[in-house]
C-alpha cells in the first residue's frame, strides 16, 4: 500500500511579520537544562547537582536533567537513574522534565523498546520524559518519522519532543512544518523544543502553533536569540544553566513590562553568544567556569569526552558574572541604582 503524504501546512502560515508577532506581558515558561558538575577526581559533585537543581527551582524555572547540558549521551545507566531519583526528592512533587536517551549509530532501525525503557524510568521517578531524537528516530519519511512519535507517545502519560540541529548533535534533524504540525495533534505531546539557531523556522513553527493548538508550548532552545520568548516562544535552554536567576528576573520584566528586560537580555545574549560558539558543545565547559565563578560548584571540569573550552574564557566569563550582578543587585534595589 503506497504511503499516504502528509499534507503541508504552509497554506496555513501567513507570511512573517515579527512586529505583528510581539508578545509583551506575556508570562513565560522556563525550563532550565542543570548541569553534571563534577569533583576534582572527576566524580560525579551531587551535593552540587542537588544545590544546583534547588536553585533553579527557587527561582521559578524548571529543571530539565540528563539533557545535553547534563551530558545525557555520555553518561551510564546508573548516573542516570540517581540523577531522576535526587531531582524527585527535591521536586517535591513539583514538575520536571528528563531526556529520553537512546544511543544508536547511522543505519540503525528505531528502538522504540529502548525509549520506552528511558519513559518508565523518568515516569516513574514523577518527571516528563523528553524525547532525545537518535539515527532511528527520525530516519525514514516524514510519515514514518510521525507513526514513531505515535508509538512512543502510546507509552507514556505526556511528553515533549525535541529538534536538534545537527552543530549540537550528528544525530539531529530539523523536521518539516508536516512533521511538526502531525507533533502538534499527538494529545499528550505537550510541546517540543526547537533547536535549529534559526528565527524563520522558529517563527514559523509559532504562526503554526496559534493556529492549530495555541496551548502547545514551542520551547525555544536557540541560544543564539534567547529574545525568542517576545514573539511566543517558551523556552528549555542550555545558557539558562549559567543563571537561572537572571533568566527568572528577566522573564518577570518582560510580564510586567518592566524595560530592564531588555539590558538584561541584552547581557545573557551576550553571554549566549561567547559560549555557544563553535565548537557548540563546548559551552558546558564555559557553564561549569562560569558556576564556579559565582561559587555555585566546586570545580569548573567537564565531562570526559565532552570538548573543553581554552582558559582565556575565564576572564571574559567573570567580566559578565560581575556584570550580571550589578543588573540583578539594581533590579532587587531600583531606588539605588545610580544614574
Amino acid at each position: 500500500m503506497p504511503e499516504t503524504q502528509l499534507a503541508s501546512p504552509m497554506n496555513q502560515v501567513e507570511s512573517i511579520d515579527p512586529i505583528k508577532m510581539l508578545k509583551p506581558g506575556r508570562k513565560i515558561t522556563g525550563v532550565s537544562a542543570i548541569l553534571l558538575p563534577l569533583l576534582e577526581d572527576h566524580t560525579v559533585d551531587w551535593q552540587g547537582f542537588d544545590d544546583h537543581v534547588a536553585r533553579t527551582y527557587d527561582a521559578g524555572l524548571a529543571p530539565a536533567i540528563n539533557m545535553d547540558t547534563g551530558y545525557g549521551n555520555l553518561i551510564d545507566d546508573a548516573t542516570r537513574i540517581q540523577a531522576l531519583r535526587r531531582t524527585q526528592a527535591i521536586a517535591g512533587g513539583r514538575d520536571f522534565v528528563a531526556g529520553a536517551f537512546v544511543a544508536d549509530r547511522p543505519g540503525d532501525t528505531f528502538q522504540a523498546d529502548a525509549y520506552r525503557t528511558g519513559i518508565d524510568q523518568i515516569q516513574s521517578h514523577g518527571g516528563t520524559p523528553i524525547f532525545f531524537q537518535s539515527y532511528g528516530l527520525t530516519q525514514g519519511s516524514d510519515e514514518q518519522v510521525v507513526s514513531h512519535y505515535q508509538t512512543l507517545a502510546s507509552a507514556c502519560d505526556s511528553f515533549y519532543a525535541f529538534e536538534l540541529a545537527t552543530v549540537f548533535a550528528p544525530f539531529g534533524s530539523i523536521y518539516s512544518l508536516g512533521v511538526y504540525e502531525q507533533l502538534m495533534r499527538i494529545p499528550n505531546c505537550l510541546g517540543a523544543k526547537h533547536s535549529s539557531l534559526d528565527r524563520v523556522l522558529e517563527w514559523q513553527r509559532l504562526q503554526l502553533r496559534d493556529k492549530v493548538r495555541p496551548e502547545f508550548k514551542v520551547m525555544t532552545g536557540n541560544d543564539l536569540a534567547i529574545d525568542m520568548v517576545m514573539y511566543g516562544s517558551d523556552y528549555l535552554l542550555g545558557l539558562s544553566t549559567f543563571a537561572p536567576d537572571a533568566f527568572a528576573a528577566r522573564d518577570a520584566m518582560w510580564e510586567s513590562g518592566d524595560e530592564g528586560f531588555y539590558q538584561l537580555n541584552d547581557l545573557l545574549q551576550y553571554l549566549g553568544a561567547f559560549a555557544f560558539r563553535a565548537p557548540v558543545p563546548a559551552y558546558k565547559h564555559d557553564a561549569a567556569m562560569f558556576l564556579k565563578l559565582r561559587d555555585q560548584i566546586q570545580t569548573d571540569h567537564t565531562y570526559p569526552g565532552s570538548p573543553t573550552r581554552p582558559d582565556s574564557d575565564r576572564e571574559v566569563l567573570g567580566h559578565i558574572a560581575r556584570d550580571l550582578e550589578t543588573l540583578l543587585k539594581n533590579a532587587a534595589n531600583p531606588l539605588q541604582t545610580t544614574a
